[in-house]
């Protein structure tokens, strides 16, 4: 989703709502065994442990890798926590704070690119999380719109998830000893979003201690979730054009780990996401807060979770973290 909407991105969401109307009945053909239930978590807790996030706002670093896994092209962007006093733009190739960092995995939506999302993805780099964001080669503005390469994503971004990790422990890098490799989540938004549901399904990077879900759906990843339990928070407009919130509520429906839902009664399909506004703010505050419970361990961040996500009448939440 890019922040104006240009003929090519109409298209390329008209045929993702196509896809996403194609795949409304799952049920098996005939002589076809259904598909299996996905199994109850053993474990109701996230898996990082016990710890306090950071409090303060640090300033932002930024930086691109390029990436390239077996000729598809991955240039990669990184916001950081960076040394100096909070405000202002994100600064290019600044000094990384001092301390270790969780680490978040953003994919892009349909016709869209990481810069879009900058001012929610620069927010949860102040909070003290360092977020990776790849370009994806063909969903991308400027591929072709393959939507069907959605499928191939969740795999680009595991291979993204190693070479970013690589880096803490690269001499002389400006991350080296700053990335902490037991807190890790994937988050992604439309396509991005079905490419984050597949790292936890059928692409199961078990690397992976937490979701965020925005306008997501199952659609050819399946909802058989896999691995060690790794709490979701799923975020959709009710007025979604182009994937529909029965959809999203499906997928979070077979989530069978800790989970919540943070609906938006006013919400279209991204608008929440891009630039700046009392939506994007509620939605902002409570995904850090769900970061800060599932990657630091932080318990007080999760009595904040659902004080931030029913603030004014922007949104509903279903809460079973």
């Amino acid at each position: 989703m890019s922040r104006r909407v240009t003929p090519a991105l109409m298209a390329s969401t008209v045929l993702l709502a196509g896809l996403v109307g194609c795949s409304a009945d799952t049920r098996p053909s005939r002589g076809e065994a259904p598909p299996a239930e996905p199994k109850a978590a053993a474990t109701p807790t996230p898996q990082v442990p016990a710890g306090k996030a950071p409090q303060r706002t640090f300033a932002v670093g930024v930086r691109q890798l390029k990436l390239n896994r077996d000729g598809r092209a991955l240039p990669t962007t990184l916001w950081y926590p960076a040394a100096g006093q909070s405000g202002g733009a994100a600064k290019r190739s600044a000094a990384a704070a001092e301390g270790r960092f969780p680490v978040v995995m953003f994919s892009h939506g349909l016709g869209g690119r990481p810069d879009d999302y900058a001012t929610l993805l620069t927010r949860w780099a102040a909070a003290g999380f360092v977020v990776a964001a790849p370009t994806f080669p063909k969903t991308s503005r400027g591929g072709d719109n393959n939507v069907l390469d959605v499928l191939n994503q969740p795999a680009d971004v595991s291979y993204a998830l190693t070479q970013v990790l690589a880096l803490d422990g690269r001499a002389g890098d400006a991350l080296r000893g700053r990335l902490d490799a037991e807190r890790v989540a994937a988050a992604g938004h439309s396509a991005g979003g079905v490419t984050t549901i597949g790292l936890f399904t059928a692409g199961r990077d078990e690397r992976l201690d937490a979701g965020v879900v925005f306008a997501g759906t199952a659609l050819g990843v399946g909802t058989a979730f896999a691995g060690t339990a790794a709490p979701q928070l799923f975020v959709h407009g009710e007025l979604d054009e182009v994937v529909e919130y029965a959809a999203g509520k499906a997928a979070y429906d077979k989530v069978p780990w800790p989970k919540a839902m943070l609906s938006l009664p006013k919400g279209d399909h991204g608008r929440a996401l891009l630039g700046d506004s009392a939506t994007l703010r509620v939605v902002s505050d409570t995904t850090v807060e769900f970061l800060r419970w599932s990657l630091y361990g932080d318990a007080d961040a999760r009595k904040r979770i659902s004080t931030d996500a029913t603030r004014g009448d922007i949104a509903t939440f279903d809460d079973h973290l």
